[in-house]
């Protein structure tokens, strides 16, 4: 009796023992086997399939920029507001164009680049003779709406560069053209998303008139520059 009370005993002890064994085990191995399950966001982050850039464009053709295409109410100072946020946005497009005109290698871009640089600086001419005629009285100081304040206000330099949304291209290597494709892609977005506000907003036919060209224009240029950079570039 007294040697199966021994073994009884002793089984019992090897399997609390087992028990406690495999908990710690379990409890140990716990956070790993979270953390493999789980992974953190950096982990997740590292592993999407985010845009590399190219300068400061992306491969998606979007550009990070702080630049408010807000051109707020259909007051009697809207067009002013929208003659004073293109006429930069177009010089900035300009400045971009002009630079692939030295640096691109490719007639296509040349030639896309001509064509901006003309469309685009008969339209700044005709932007500012609209203000002169316009708003004579208007400060030469160009106006931008201010959201947070709830009217216009004088247009910070940091605000016309955001308008502006021209950047340096780089070097021109082999892959300079992605990077003008990539900036001037959203850059004509920008364009067409005020036209689209002015043709709701505006009351002048000079306005209506230009907003139609710009969204037909720089709509089909986007097209075209999408079409490049998926046969040359394969993105």
């Amino acid at each position: 009796m007294y040697r199966m009370f021994r073994m009884k005993t002793s089984a019992i002890a090897l399997l609390l023992g087992a028990i406690a064994t495999a908990s710690l085990l379990n409890a140990c191995s716990t956070p790993s086997q979270n953390q493999a399950q789980t992974p953190s966001p950096a982990a997740a982050t590292a592993g999407s399939n985010q845009p590399m850039a190219h300068g400061n464009a992306h491969h998606g053709g979007t550009m990070d920029h702080s630049a408010s295409m807000e051109l707020g109410p259909a007051n009697a100072e809207y067009d002013l507001r929208f003659v004073d946020a293109m006429t930069p946005h177009h010089e900035g497009a300009v400045a971009m164009a002009q630079e692939a005109q030295q640096k691109s290698q490719r007639p296509e871009i040349q030639k896309l680049a001509a064509d901006i640089i003309a469309a685009q600086n008969k339209e700044i001419g005709a932007l500012k003779q609209w203000r002169q005629a316009w708003y004579p009285n208007a400060s030469a100081q160009p106006v931008a709406w201010s959201a947070q304040m709830g009217h216009a206000m004088p247009m910070s330099p940091d605000q016309r560069k955001g308008m502006a949304m021209d950047m340096a291209l780089g070097a021109a290597d082999a892959e300079f053209d992605l990077r003008f494709i990539n900036a001037m892609i959203p850059h004509h977005e920008g364009a067409v998303t005020m036209a689209q506000d002015a043709l709701s907003k505006s009351k002048r036919p000079e306005i209506k008139q230009l907003a139609q060209d710009i969204i037909k224009s720089q709509e089909a240029e986007i097209q075209q520059m999408q079409q490049w950079r998926q046969a040359w570039y394969q993105r």
